[in-house]
């Protein structure tokens, strides 16, 4: 298979998504944007604008996400459609990679956590890049356990953290160098 039979699935806002996109688009992979009307994104390639019907598909109550991510949400409302657009790109990617932070109790700082979560619940290969320790960590049964992960499967979600550190962006740039040379 050549680069341009692969696809990301992200959701172009600022960080490590559009570090994805960027990547994907300097490595002749495909790449796909989801989003819903007033969003504001770092990157608009390839967009694919949700309507209401589709966001629904991916809807879940707060109260579960709150309880699995031991979190409470302020902005419930708005989100909800960032969750639901999370839902879009697992459900679309097979792989999922992420960049972020590895929490003490196993998951994910922010919204991506939320990602991580359904990939997890979909039973996907999981990796992320924990910013805490500069590692790749690959989700394997009930523990990340340090790994280098390859893009293997033709359809794969970048997600991640606003908050991205070069060390972030070096990780894509290294995943991408590993999977596509």
């Amino acid at each position: 298979m050549g680069n341009e039979d692969y696809s990301l699935y992200s959701g172009g806002l600022k960080g490590a998504e559009e570090t994805f996109g960027e990547t994907a688009e300097k490595y002749g992979v495909n790449e796909v944007t989801f989003t819903f009307e007033g969003h504001k994104l770092a990157r608009e390639k390839n967009l694919t604008i949700l309507s209401n019907d589709e966001l629904k598909r991916g809807d879940i109550s707060m109260e579960i996400v709150s309880a699995r991510m031991d979190r409470r949400y302020a902005k419930a409302d708005k989100i909800r459609k960032v969750f639901q657009v999370i839902f879009h790109m697992v459900n679309k990617g097979y792989q999922v990679f992420a960049i972020g932070w590895i929490q003490p109790d196993n998951t994910i700082k922010g919204g991506t956590g939320w990602g991580i979560e359904l990939a997890k619940f979909f039973n996907r290969p999981v990796s992320v890049f924990d910013q805490g320790t500069n590692k790749w960590c690959t989700w394997s049964g009930n523990e990340w356990a340090e790994d280098k992960p390859i893009i293997s499967s033709k359809t794969f979600c970048g997600t991640g953290t606003r908050n991205i550190s070069e060390e972030g962006k070096k990780a894509i740039e290294d995943l991408f160098s590993r999977s596509f040379a």
